[in-house]
């Protein structure tokens, strides 16, 4: 039997990390990776760099969507672009999305950002079929946990990161196999809502209103005080003054 095919896409820490486990798996799954297509981010460094671990283990890597090869599994992990129907159909199992969040109340982007805004006590992470709309498609695996009182950004993203690499190395082996349930987001909509963020939105919510509450102050402050990205701020006698943690 011909083992199967699996194209990897995907950039930043967590998908280097997602990717060294396939290669990890590969001969006990019985799988070949027959690609890589990646961002590179030069803010992660060396010690993350996608190319260089695919180099090492003879992986071929793809310039471009276009070039996208046949596969059986097309496996998406913080990849930058929204694939087309043309891209998708590559796959010829399934494509799928490890989302660092949870569906289907928060699609696209900020989300760690909105989950505290909204002071939600319950955050996740999910892997789901990928189609043609943003963070769309059917639900197979995802996992929850409580967010911790007073939660700052970084430590909802740190705890969806760990999450999410034990969600994406606990069900490996049934993604291959076939061994998964597909759940419409749409029969998750009325139990948890939905919601879908763009990039753009966090200048609006990085700036901090003095007229607001102490409460929604700090709100605001702990959602968008994200290191190695400007902070929240707000203007006095036209001055922009930043809100800095220490």
């Amino acid at each position: 039997m011909a083992k199967k095919k699996l194209v990897f896409l995907g950039s930043k820490p967590i998908g280097y990390e997602c990717l060294s486990y396939v290669i990890s798996q590969k001969e006990e799954l019985d799988i070949e990776i027959s690609g890589l297509l990646t961002h590179a981010r030069k803010e992660f460094g060396n010690a993350h760099d996608l190319n260089s671990l695919a180099n090492e283990y003879g992986i071929p890597v793809i310039n471009n969507l276009e070039e996208l090869p046949y596969c059986d599994i097309l496996y998406s992990v913080q990849y930058h672009q929204v694939l087309k129907q043309e891209h998708i159909q590559k796959a010829g199992e399934i494509a799928v999305n490890l989302h660092m969040a949870p569906l289907p109340e928060y699609r696209g982007a900020n989300q760690f950002s909105f989950a505290i805004l909204e002071e939600k006590k319950e955050f996740g992470t999910t892997i789901h079929k990928i189609d043609t709309l943003i963070d769309h498609g059917d639900i197979l695996f995802q996992k929850r946990f409580p967010i911790p009182e007073n939660c700052w950004v970084n430590g909802l993203y740190e705890l969806t990161y760990q999450a999410s690499i034990r969600l994406f190395q606990q069900t490996l082996t049934h993604l291959v196999t076939g061994n998964y349930k597909l759940v419409p987001q749409e029969t998750l909509v009325a139990k948890f809502g939905t919601s879908l963020h763009y990039r753009k939105e966090m200048e609006e919510i990085k700036q901090i209103d003095l007229n607001w509450t102490k409460e929604k102050i700090e709100r605001h402050i702990r959602a968008t005080s994200m290191p190695g990205f400007e902070p929240p701020y707000t203007f006095i006698n036209g001055e922009k003054i930043h809100f800095v943690r220490h």
